[in-house]
């Protein structure tokens, strides 16, 4: 059996980091056995289908570097890719579930069933989700009710006795009492199928071998089970994903609710937020990987041509487990860390552009190797670099610009010596200015070192109390616009 693997999400939000997970791992498996990895649409569910949700998978997916070879933007020789597009496909075989006594049609209202889940409920009895009345109506009753016009749809008939046994690749067989199942709704009114139905039919004509999907689908597993078996069709192989909790370990993590960590924070949840929040997509991928498979070695962070090679479905661990988001800044650090300094340049350029700067490339690359050991996440930088946009009044005062041993003559003159080597030095390099500023700071200063004077320098010259390095916001800044700063703390200095 050729190895096929598919991500179907629901265009009713935008992607999950959970979902995100399950797609990584379908994609690493379909790689490793050089097989196909299929992205489909399942969107059935119309009244919560969100507008902007499928381009965002596709973005979010292309971002995080997984690929598909087969879809809805791509086509492929057992598409359309697009669920509502596939109707015609899933009533036939409905239909002949119900030709073939495996189904029967069901008129009950949603107002039915909810009277009757509450008459249920009143008495301390057990609502499984349907009580299978339609289920024993008479052909003749069938008849009738459709002469009259009632809406229907169509339910499973599952087997009253006995177990169904799900296999799992990674939590081994699982067995389920018959009648503890309900028969659900294969085919809803208005001719558009659920998901019990949808994916078997997909699944099937797609020719997919592995099924990755949450844990919260294992309940429905036996009745998609019993549809596989109904229709004479060979059942995938499932893996029925480990459930991320919140980073407070209560609850699972939902793409409807917010999540919160420890300290009540909220955290991030939709890949979108990640990449908004500067994060690289090499950290991200790797960290996902990290959440229920272990690469060996005691290795944390590894590229996925490192990856592919030894995943495997089987070795998912089915624990249940918190995200460590600690460990993510820790990754994305560590990639910032190896990025060339124009790389990094760019990929800051469109944090930097949103928080409203104008941005030069070529002096933001002056900036960028001493920034990198400095950042968890991109946007770390904006607020480290404003001063490089920014052109307002330098806000120090005496106090701020002398230190114990830079006392305020020792101060006034050190500047004004810096103000003149700034405005006559040649070269204009990061050598050159180091070296002059170095010996500047050594005669000025009571203990013969240049540390309190190059720290009273860098205040003047960014106006921040945290920046980057003096020497290289000198080079980014410009002389020009050095030389503005100096003359500004030369005038709190001297009153």
């Amino acid at each position: 059996m050729s190895v096929r693997l598919r991500f179907a999400p629901s265009p009713t939000g935008y992607l999950h980091i959970g979902s995100a997970r399950s797609a990584l791992f379908s994609w690493m498996y379909a790689r490793r056995f050089e097989g196909g990895f299929i992205l489909r649409i399942e969107d059935t569910d119309l009244k919560r289908t969100r507008k902007g949700a499928l381009e965002d998978f596709k973005s979010s997916l292309g971002w995080m570097g997984i690929t598909w070879d087969e879809g809805p933007d791509i086509g492929g020789p057992y598409g359309p890719y697009v669920q509502t597009e596939r109707a015609e496909l899933y009533q036939r075989w409905a239909y002949w579930l119900l030709d073939h006594a495996y189904a029967y049609k069901c008129f009950c209202t949603a107002e039915d069933l909810a009277q009757r889940r509450a008459e249920v409920q009143a008495a301390k009895g057990s609502w499984l989700g349907y009580d299978r009345r339609c289920r024993y109506l008479s052909p003749e009753e069938v008849v009738e009710r459709e002469q009259e016009g009632q809406a229907f749809a169509i339910r499973f008939k599952m087997p009253l006795d006995g177990t169904t046994i799900v296999p799992d690749l990674v939590r081994g067989d699982i067995v389920f009492e018959n009648e503890q199942v309900p028969d659900y709704v294969l085919l809803k009114s208005n001719g558009l199928p659920t998901y019990h139905l949808a994916h078997p039919v997909d699944d099937h004509y797609m020719e997919i071998s592995h099924v990755t999907r949450g844990v919260e689908w294992i309940s429905t597993a036996p009745l998609h089970v019993n549809v596989f078996h109904a229709f004479g069709w060979e059942l995938p192989i499932y893996v029925h994903m480990p459930l991320i909790l919140n980073p407070s370990g209560k609850g699972k993590l939902s793409k409807r609710t917010q999540a919160f960590d420890d300290a009540g924070q909220q955290v991030l949840v939709r890949v979108d937020e990640f990449r908004e929040a500067g994060y690289l997509p090499e950290a991200l991928v790797n960290f996902l990987a990290n959440v229920g498979w272990s690469f060996g070695d005691d290795r944390e962070k590894f590229t996925m041509e490192e990856a592919i090679p030894r995943f495997d479905l089987a070795d998912i661990n089915p624990a249940e487990t918190r995200l460590p988001y600690e460990k993510l800044d820790w990754l994305n650090g560590q990639y910032i860390q190896e990025m060339e300094p124009r790389q990094l340049a760019e990929a800051l350029q469109p944090f930097l552009e949103k928080a409203g700067y104008k941005v030069n490339l070529d002096a933001l690359v002056y900036l960028t190797p001493s920034l990198a050991v400095r950042l968890k996440r991109l946007t770390d930088a904006v607020p480290l670099l404003r001063f490089l946009y920014v052109e307002e009044p330098l806000s120090a005062t005496i106090d701020d610009l002398t230190d114990k041993q830079l006392d305020l003559a020792a101060a006034r003159q050190a500047f004004a010596q810096a103000r003149d080597f700034v405005a006559t030095l040649e070269p204009y390099d990061l050598e050159t200015i180091g070296a002059g500023l170095r010996q500047i700071g050594e005669q000025n200063t009571g203990n013969g070192k240049a540390g309190p004077f190059l720290g009273r320098m860098r205040l003047a010259v960014t106006n921040q109390k945290v920046s980057p390095p003096l020497f290289e916001a000198m080079l980014a800044l410009g002389r020009h616009r050095v030389l503005t700063h100096l003359d500004e703390a030369l005038a709190i200095l001297n009153g």
